[in-house]
């Protein structure tokens, strides 16, 4: 049996892989292997391992590397003990091929760990630009460690194959978030809000704001003028998530916890929601607010708005349902004045994904299966000629 070791440390991104690990898992020539770090093992942000085993996966190890900190030097020391505990993960596992996704420290580690081990890497969402964070080096540094590539876009297969990759293990499979759309039982309005404890209004909005990693010092002002804008709203609520171990990211929890305890009856918060009830607010908003990618990756998909703030996510490629606006309180109130105009909502009724419409997981798993891994390691870079 083919060892397939999945790697996830964040919430969002169990949720992306979610339907990824039960192919493995059900796939009678593959072995899944589970390796579980980060905000997972962590009680300040939900301790989402248990999700993970409520969910029925074996876990083969816990790599706890998050310091309590979120300055540069508390992030570069995470990294550091997250390698170290992925090593002894590689030599206990031994996998036959590491799988990861995304672009988050994290992975980081993991994927320089199997680099030396010499254990092959499967990379999903490669190939995508986040030009304000920090995560747009980790992205392309982890491609060049990986020896399989799964993107979400043709453009990105492109860019892929840019860096040196061969273009026959670059694979435009789509976005794996797009799948739990179409898989899970999403909740009616009236079962959300029972499930939330919560009362939705006319209109309502999903926030999920992170600190831009590449800016110092700027979370807690971006935030604030958001903040500030959401109050020129009229018959509006307010779901809010809390931002990811970044640095800066402890910043920004006590302003959402101010806010909601001063507008109760106004705003929500949740430190992890998964991706039923996250997937199911979707379903309910008139748009997701903030800088997540999931504003860009699945948001779409619910034919709702996405008020895309600052540099987090410049780059990517973005369906018109995308509102892109600077970080600052004018900007913000224009996006918002932008989204409810007859105009955009007209505009959203013809709304096409460009990451696809499902089945990335099932792609993702095949090729995982059948694509021969004795050579792989052995990477001969891809000259792309060009004129000078």
């Amino acid at each position: 049996m083919r060892k397939i070791c999945v790697i996830t440390g964040t919430r969002a991104e169990y949720g992306l892989l979610y339907w990824v690990m039960r192919g493995i898992d059900e796939e009678p020539s593959l072995q899944l292997q589970l390796i579980v770090t980060g905000m997972h093992l962590s009680p300040e942000f939900g301790l989402t391992v248990k999700v993970i085993e409520q969910d029925g996966f074996h876990i083969d190890y816990k790599v706890e590397m998050l310091l309590s900190s979120d300055t540069s030097v508390g992030i570069a020391k995470s990294m550091g003990v997250g390698l170290i505990g992925f090593a002894d993960a590689f030599s206990m596992l031994k996998p036959d091929i590491v799988v990861m996704l995304g672009d988050r420290f994290e992975l980081l580690a993991a994927a320089s760990a199997a680099m030396v081990a010499r254990i092959p890497i499967g990379h999903i969402h490669g190939g995508e630009l986040t030009e304000g964070a920090i995560d747009e080096a980790i992205r392309h540094s982890i491609t060049k460690m990986s020896h399989l590539h799964f993107t979400s876009t043709e453009i990105y297969r492109k860019r892929v194959i840019q860096l040196g990759e061969q273009p026959n293990r670059v694979f435009n499979v789509g976005a794996t978030g797009i799948d739990n759309i179409k898989k899970l039982p999403l909740l009616k309005r009236e079962e959300f809000e029972k499930e939330i404890g919560f009362t939705l209004g006319k209109h309502n909005l999903l926030i999920t704001y992170h600190p831009v990693t590449l800016e110092s010092g700027s979370a807690q002002k971006e935030f604030a003028s958001l903040l500030d804008a959401l109050l020129t709203l009229q018959d509006t609520k307010f779901i809010f998530t809390m931002p990811n171990a970044d640095t800066e990211g402890r910043s920004i929890m006590p302003m959402i916890k101010d806010f909601v305890k001063k507008y109760p009856d106004r705003a929500i918060y949740f430190t992890s929601m998964g991706q039923l009830l996250y997937l199911s607010a979707m379903k309910h908003v008139d748009a997701v607010v903030g800088n997540s990618s999931s504003g860009i990756l699945e948001a779409p998909s619910f034919k709702i708005g996405t008020i895309n703030i600052g540099d987090r996510q410049r780059g990517r490629v973005r369906a018109e349902s995308i509102i892109d606006c600077d970080s600052d309180y004018h900007s913000v109130v224009r996006a918002f004045q932008t989204l409810y105009s007859k105009k955009f909502q007209e505009k959203l009724k013809n709304v096409k994904n460009p990451h696809g419409d499902g089945g990335a997981s099932e792609k993702i798993v095949s090729i995982l299966k059948s694509f021969p891994l004795s050579d792989v390691l052995k990477k001969e870079f891809y000259n792309i000629e060009v004129t000078l």
